[in-house]
């Protein structure tokens, strides 16, 4: 046998072995059910808060013209910084990820509770540019800025900034001055109490987008009142008004103390002199009995409504019954009543409601016509368009470099590394946005030995996760569930399967209870493993800063084996 003969064999072989392992997912179907949204209907002239169900933590605003564009942190997931626009504050469409190349985002060995943090957004109508302003724990980049003339258009790559800290935000003034403001540590040696922290402010030079060394000043120390040791004041925004400078703050941290206060000074630079109504919002006194429990209320950015009224966004969550929160931190909005001295929230203070009513003149479209949707609803993807969903995404690395979309579905090319690594994975995912879902997709799958995997992962993190998948064990094909808490991986149970026909795989979740259920024909559903909790998905056991994950999984380092 010739030599070409011979490497030709072996690449067939090969070929085919690559073909075998490398599912097919041919559908994918969403459907969330929460009980609110049946007892809350909406009328003509409402719509719901939140606004962006589901792990879109962070938010920060901006209006030019009649365009608002709206950004969330994103963390370790890939594309980075989801961006959204709306014209009314209602209707919102995602418009892509600020940070979408391998240049702008080094997330590859990071867990996924590090990476970008608190994104906020910026226009300055001195040199008619856009900027967006991060933190970056990854790469060796921390704080960071990009710009565009158009967020419709992409952005720059970042340019990396001189000063420490977290949640920096711009403020340009109205006579073309610019600075920043942003949380850090106290100054070495004078840091009082566990969580106290400073917000500074900077002057910032727009020709060499980087900070003037030598001017940073702290302006508030520790928060409203530091006799009362507040902790986390950070993610600053200062606005302008009456001629006077506010600064608005998150102060207690982003749990159940979290809460929304402000300052006001004569000068951008400071003295700043704290609000006499301090918290303007929060959820933090309320009843823990109370219904549709909304929580963690803060890390607000206010911005002027297409009715003349003024409006903030900010992060909350909502809990399941066991006070869970695997949602992770969504974003409502609220009115703001800024006809007095102070910005106040309408009924900040008080229990949120699930429904408000719409800015003057505004028509719901959420859900229809490309707009976003809230409440319950059905996500179906059939992968037939060559443009993945925006809502689809990758963690720490592009989803381009593990996915094609093949005439019968969407292939995903297996990695070694599986879903505990520290690394780019091979897995699309989708937030989980309901606390009653269920998630549904088809897969044709081979494995072609024991070391490879396929099926659905609800992921809340590299250490806390299930798998629901498809492998080897000797000749036989087997169905496993494995659950991993704190990197300890369990296999709760497994069965041999039929692969000759396309799989049908499911996840549903009724508030803590999660089952994994599967189909060979689509229609009369079979369960594995029984009821489990979805603790380990939840940030109360698993920490980090994310909400849960459905993932469409695949790997070609598989450890799970079935009993």
């Amino acid at each position: 046998m010739s030599i070409f003969m011979m490497f030709s064999g072996i690449a067939c072989i090969y070929g085919q072995r690559t073909q075998q392992s490398a599912p097919i997912f041919s559908q994918f179907v969403y459907v969330g059910d929460d009980q609110v949204y049946k007892d809350y209907p909406l009328e003509d002239d409402e719509f719901y808060s939140p606004i962006l169900q589901g792990c879109y933590p962070d938010p920060a605003i901006v209006r030019r013209g009649d365009d608002y564009f709206m950004v969330h942190s994103s963390f370790a997931m890939w594309p980075g910084v989801p961006i959204f626009h709306s014209n009314d504050l209602v209707n919102w469409t995602q418009i892509g990820h600020v940070l979408d190349r391998p240049s702008q985002l080094k997330v590859q060995d990071t867990g996924i509770s590090a990476g970008i943090y608190a994104p906020a957004i910026k226009f300055n109508p001195h040199n008619e540019t856009f900027y967006m302003i991060t933190t970056q724990f990854a790469g060796g980049i921390g704080n960071m800025v990009v710009t565009t003339k158009d967020p419709f258009m992409g952005w720059s790559d970042p340019y990396k900034l001189n000063f420490n800290g977290i949640d920096p935000s711009l403020f340009f003034d109205d006579d073309g001055k610019a600075y920043v403001v942003h949380n850090d540590a106290p100054d070495e040696g004078k840091e009082l109490y566990q969580g106290h922290r400073v917000i500074k402010v900077w002057d910032y030079d727009l020709e060499e987008n980087q900070v003037v060394a030598g001017t940073d000043k702290i302006i508030v120390d520790g928060g409203v009142d530091i006799t009362k040791k507040p902790i986390w004041i950070e993610m600053p925004h200062i606005y302008k008004k009456y001629g006077r400078y506010y600064l608005s703050c998150a102060e207690g941290g982003t749990g159940g103390w979290h809460s929304q206060v402000v300052f006001v000074s004569d000068n951008p630079r400071g003295p700043y002199v704290p609000a006499p109504g301090n918290p303007i919002m929060s959820q933090r006194y309320l009843d823990p009995n109370r219904a549709n429990r909304v929580e963690w209320a803060g890390h607000a950015d206010i911005t002027d409504g297409p009715d003349g009224k003024k409006y903030g966004v900010f992060l909350a969550i909502r809990p399941n019954e066991k006070n869970r929160v695997n949602t992770g931190r969504e974003t409502f909005i609220l009115p703001v009543d800024w006809s007095g001295e102070w910005p106040v929230f309408v009924n900040g203070l008080v229990p949120f409601e699930p429904k408000m009513k719409m800015p003057e003149g505004v028509v719901n479209k959420t859900g229809h016509d490309g707009f976003f949707p809230n409440g319950n609803f059905t996500f179906t993807e059939h992968f037939s368009s060559e443009k993945l969903d925006y809502r689809w995404i990758g963690m720490r690395g592009p989803r381009e470099d593990f996915m094609t979309i093949a005439r019968n579905g969407l292939q995903i090319r297996p990695y070694e590394a599986n879903i505990k690594a520290v690394a780019p994975i091979s897995s699309l995912f989708k937030r989980q946005m309901h606390k009653t879902f269920t998630a549904t997709t088809t897969v044709t799958y081979n494995p072609g030995s024991e070391n490879d995997l396929a099926g659905i992962a609800c992921y809340q993190s590299e250490r806390f996760n299930y798998v629901f998948g498809i492998t080897r064990k000797g000749s036989d094909t087997y169905l496993l569930l494995e659950r991993t808490e704190r990197g300890n991986s369990t296999v709760l149970a497994s069965t041999k399967i039929d692969i000759r026909n396309p799989i049908h795989l499911q996840v549903s979740a009724d508030g803590d209870d999660y089952r994994f259920n599967y189909s060979l024909d689509g229609k009369a559903f079979i369960n594995l493993g029984g009821t489990v909790s979805g603790d380990i998905l939840s940030t109360n056991v698993a920490g980090g800063f994310t909400g849960a994950l459905i993932g469409l999984y695949a790997t070609s380092g598989n450890d799970a084996k079935p009993e």
